[in-house]
């Protein structure tokens, strides 16, 4: 996400408060509370309102950037049996990269159905629905004021998911070519040999109901 390492600037209370306070802007009022900051790893139309999906979405309780191990250091995670800052556990199979080239631990999957308030630091501050499962596991999400997908996504974040392109194959942070970055703000990410990549957005989110 973005700065040294992945730290997020918080959204200025002042420009929600109004929200906070009185849900006015929602077809259903819904009081909110701050939360230290958490991040979504979406995938979706970036001019969709709504849609099917947010069961591949995953959720980030904490900010992953100061826990993130640098591209260059990857022998030491290596060396350290693959436990990364905080204990987390890189898996050679499925691994995350941030736009500075952090190797980051991974989002929990699938992220919880509720309600949040969510930014992309820009124009736009408003709620994300995300709905239980169904009877075939799919979950649905939907933004209220009529915002778009990419209206909530703060582009500096930039976060990819790599898995191998065949089985049995290498997917290694070793292969990642550090010149690429950091990548510049809305850029994907850079492909890694033998890896197959899935770029996804990034939602920051600033706060959950009351009753949460």
């Amino acid at each position: 996400m973005h700065s040294q390492p992945l730290r997020l600037i918080p959204v200025v209370v002042a420009v929600v408060l109004g929200l906070l306070l009185s849900g006015r802007a929602f077809a259903e009022p819904v009081k909110f509370k701050l939360i230290p900051t958490q991040f979504i790893a979406a995938l979706g139309d970036p001019n969709a309102t709504d849609g099917t999906g947010a069961e591949t979405w995953g959720l980030w309780t904490s900010d992953p950037g100061p826990k993130g191990v640098w591209l260059r250091l990857f022998p030491v995670l290596k060396a350290s049996g693959g436990y990364g800052p905080g204990n987390w556990k890189f898996n050679q199979n499925d691994w995350w990269l941030d736009e500075n080239g952090l190797i980051m631990e991974p989002p929990e999957f699938p992220m919880p159905a509720g309600k949040y308030l969510v930014t992309g630091e820009r124009e736009v501050t408003t709620m994300l629905t995300v709905h239980p499962k169904d009877a075939n596991g799919a979950q649905r999400w939907e933004l209220a004021d009529g915002a778009k997908l990419h209206q909530v996504t703060h582009l500096p974040c930039r976060s990819a998911r790599y898995t191998p392109a065949a089985d049995g194959g290498s997917c290694s942070p070793a292969s990642a070519d550090k010149s690429r970055f950091k990548v510049a703000p809305g850029s994907e990410m850079p492909e890694v040999r033998g890896c197959l990549k899935q770029d996804y957005a990034v939602l920051i989110v600033i706060g959950v109901p009351v009753d949460s």
